[in-house]
């Protein structure tokens, strides 16, 4: 369900959404599009960096057991 809604934007940034629309059929999908692909990269962004935190955090045992798994390797 869509809800119609009242935003204020600046006078350069309707310049530029006008000048980008192309296949969108008016500014209220070109910027629903545009927010949902900006909360997807926030999304994207929060569990990157959530991942780095365990990552950082066990840090010292991923690196033993890399180092234990490189001397199984056989030289070639």
């Amino acid at each position: 369900m869509k809800v119609k809604t009242s935003i204020t934007l600046t006078d350069e940034l309707l310049k530029a959404i006008d000048l980008h629309i192309g296949e969108y059929r008016s500014r209220s999908e070109f910027i629903e599009t545009a927010t949902r692909k900006f909360i997807v990269q926030l999304i994207r962004k929060k569990a990157e960096k959530r991942d780095l935190e365990l990552i950082n955090r066990h840090s010292d045992s991923l690196n033993a057991e890399a180092e234990d798994v490189l001397n199984y390797q056989v030289p070639l």
